[in-house]
């Protein structure tokens, strides 16, 4: 069945907005699909398909749409990518031979930056890092959509139930290799409507954002922080692995984000959950709790390079020079955070980024000016957590060779107070 003409309208007008990069794409087509009730399930489909068909082959598209590189045009090979071209209605004698034309293409034989879909900067950023072959392999995932992972809620059910009760829906969902309590499924069914969803017993959640919560290694009846909880998915995760006890606060700068916490919070039957919105690194509300927090989470604010086959939009409103401000605000909240972490207590820095300079940099940095912090070699922590993945001292999970989005994270302790000098009595004995 054939979409009609007037969805190649739609598309090419939010397509247009989208090119600017003034806000996330997912932004901006839930606003445009607000802004147009009328369009149906299966039109609004396309239209979202279409503009990440182009968002992760822009580089491609532009080049072979030639001297005509219209918005039209884009929203044709779009569309084409997305649906087939066969399932576009009123298209001219001219466009048909126009996507027939770009269809032959033999893409192999594109030169390796072009078939990467990457900007230039970034393209020799993870040349510099991966090599040429890598690379291509990380891009050719990256530029591809990515499944749709849940998380089973333990407190409420268990993983082989929630494969059960899907499969009645009927929606199929298969383990995850190394969450334990991570399903995935590769369609992308409206689960809102579900039983399981509206009872909190699975929320979406990446696999590695799973493996993230995990390392934490928090236990019952401990004070945990989820220093940038956002809306929360990690918060939750720590939270059914703490069983609800203990005191897990979830801080965050932005209200918003928090906001979008409390009905997820309300379905997952957690009592040990405690939204705070902070100004800065160093509000008071972070200060008043120094020194007595078990364990600290902090996944920073980054680039988001890893969620690139959910955000294809990141790599194209992503700047270089960015990436500076970035770290200078990754290393000020670690540090921040870092002053919560009691004695012997653990402290999880991440990121959703594959840049080393917001990696390792990072954990380098502070280990240098932060004598009373020891990394915790990630293979120990893996063993320790029973996750079956093979890592040295950090954990980088990679789309292309995990089928995760991509995640680092770095395990750090702060060493044990020192003991206090016992006085020598025969010091004592000399002076009377």
């Amino acid at each position: 069945m054939r979409l009609p003409p007037a969805i190649l309208g739609n598309a090419e007008e939010v397509l247009r907005e989208i090119l600017r990069f003034m806000s996330p794409a997912d932004v901006t087509l839930s606003r445009y699909f607000k802004d147009h009730p009328r369009l149906g399930g299966r039109e609004r489909g396309a239209i979202a398909e279409c503009v990440y068909a182009v968002l992760r082959n822009k580089s491609f598209f532009t080049d072979f749409a030639g001297a005509g590189a219209t918005m039209r045009r884009l929203t044709l090979l779009g569309m084409a990518e997305a649906i087939g071209a066969d399932s576009l209605g009123g298209l001219t004698e001219d466009e048909v031979a126009f996507l027939t034309r770009i269809k032959e293409i033999d893409r192999s034989l594109l030169p390796p930056k072009k078939l990467a879909n990457l900007p230039d900067w970034l393209y020799d950023k993870f040349v510099a890092q991966y090599g040429e072959e890598e690379t291509l392999a990380l891009a050719a995932v990256l530029n591809t959509p990515a499944p749709l992972d849940l998380r089973v809620n333990s407190l409420k059910t268990d993983r082989d139930k929630v494969i059960a009760e899907l499969a009645t829906a009927p929606i199929a969902a298969e383990p995850t290799p190394y969450s334990a309590l991570g399903l995935r499924i590769w369609k992308k069914p409206a689960l809102q409507n579900l039983p399981l969803f509206k009872e909190g017993a699975i929320e979406v959640q990446d696999e590695g954002s799973q493996v993230l919560a995990q390392l934490l290694g928090a236990r019952r009846g401990e004070m945990v922080v989820d220093f940038c909880a956002g809306a929360g998915g990690k918060t939750l995760a720590i939270g059914a692995i703490m069983r609800s006890t203990g005191r897990l606060y979830a801080f965050d700068v932005s209200e918003k984000r928090l906001t979008k916490l409390k009905p997820r919070l309300a379905r997952s039957g957690l009592s040990n959950v405690h939204p705070v919105v902070i100004a800065h690194e160093r509000d008071a509300k972070v200060k008043r709790l120094a020194g007595k927090i078990d364990r600290v989470l902090v996944d920073a604010p980054c680039s988001g390079m890893g969620t690139l086959r959910r955000n294809p939009d990141v790599k194209w409103r992503q700047q270089l020079e960015g990436i500076a401000e970035l770290t200078e605000k990754q290393a000020s909240i670690l540090d921040g955070a870092s002053r919560l972490v009691k004695f012997g207590g653990r402290l999880v820095y991440a990121t959703c980024s594959l840049l080393d300079e917001e990696n390792d940099g990072i954990v380098q940095g502070f280990l240098a000016s932060h004598p009373d912090f020891e990394l915790v070699p990630m293979h120990k922590v893996l063993a320790e957590q029973r996750i079956p993945l093979e890592m040295g001292d950090y954990l980088k999970m990679l789309p292309h060779k995990h089928g995760t989005d991509g995640f680092f994270a770095a395990v750090l302790e702060r060493k044990a107070a020192p003991a206090k000098p016992v006085a020598d009595e025969s010091d004592d004995a000399a002076e009377q």
